[in-house]
């Protein structure tokens, strides 16, 4: 068996700022990465700012691994990123808030079995004939809302610009035990949740960000099912537009509370062939 890219998308949520997420597929292998929001202006790591270079760096690392199974990727992945920042690094953070970090989620087909693997809030969602279902956590932003609305209403429409949010989610950012990949090899192996599944050929695998994923959970335009069905009859580009239209009618993030307008999203469609 091997994977099939049937299409992919990648919307950035501001043309004036750098998109933040990564995807790819090879013939065994697939991911998503979604860079943490920069929390300053760049100088971490030179005139880049760390959101990207950390989810440039994994997608580079992930099309390059060579291993036999998902946590042998995913160890040559982390160990090169923590490689990379060593190396690329132009000076010592300003707190842990600086650190670069991202969500992401990667399967890979081991024999007859589907492996995931995945960190923070990327998702995996597989579809078999008319059923499906996740293989990661189900998205669920309600936590996240819960507390762009307790900064106040309409939070979002100032992009993280505000002193007071800014230092909201600085303080976030630095709490112990976020489980995300980083550019510390072991904290990213420690950090990472597994499963595995029984697979077969014409499976269907959709990898999402979360800015993706707002359609299932923040904005309940679908389910799991619905998504798919839309998908497969009108493509990827016209669920995009579908969440855009979506967010400029709610540009003052009042009825969806969140920390931006509108997010990076980014979502891959790949299918089990054989």
């Amino acid at each position: 068996m091997h994977l099939d890219l049937i299409q992919s998308l990648s919307l950035c949520g501001d043309t004036a700022t750098p998109n933040d997420d990564r995807a790819g597929a090879g013939a065994r292998h697939a991911w998503v990465v979604d860079g943490a929001t920069d929390l300053s202006p760049p100088g971490l790591l030179g005139a880049q700012g760390g959101a990207a270079w950390l989810s440039a760096a994994a997608d580079a690392a992930f099309a390059g691994a060579r291993a036999d199974d998902l946590h042998g990727t995913c160890a040559q992945v982390f160990a090169a990123v923590a490689a990379r920042y060593a190396a690329e690094r132009r000076r010592a953070p300003e707190g842990a808030w600086e650190v670069p970090s991202a969500a992401f989620a990667a399967v890979q087909l081991v024999g007859d079995v589907l492996e995931v693997a995945w960190a923070a809030d990327c998702a995996v969602l597989r579809a078999r004939g008319e059923t499906a279902s996740w293989c990661t956590p189900a998205p669920d932003r309600a936590r996240e809302s819960a507390q762009a609305a307790a900064l106040g209403p309409g939070v979002g429409a100032n992009k993280l610009r505000t002193p007071a949010v800014l230092a909201d989610r600085r303080t976030a950012r630095a709490r112990p035990g976020r489980r995300v990949l980083g550019v510390d090899a072991a904290a990213s192996a420690a950090a990472v949740d597994t499963a595995r599944f029984d697979v077969a050929v014409g499976d269907e695998l959709l990898l999402m960000s979360d800015g993706m994923a707002a359609l299932v959970d923040a904005y309940a335009a679908y389910d799991a099912v619905g998504l798919f069905a839309v998908m497969r009859r009108d493509g990827l580009a016209v669920l995009g537009m579908e969440m855009r239209a979506i967010e400029r009618d709610d540009a003052a993030c009042l009825r969806f509370p969140r920390f931006k307008a509108s997010d990076d999203a980014t979502a891959l469609w790949v299918r089990v062939g054989g």
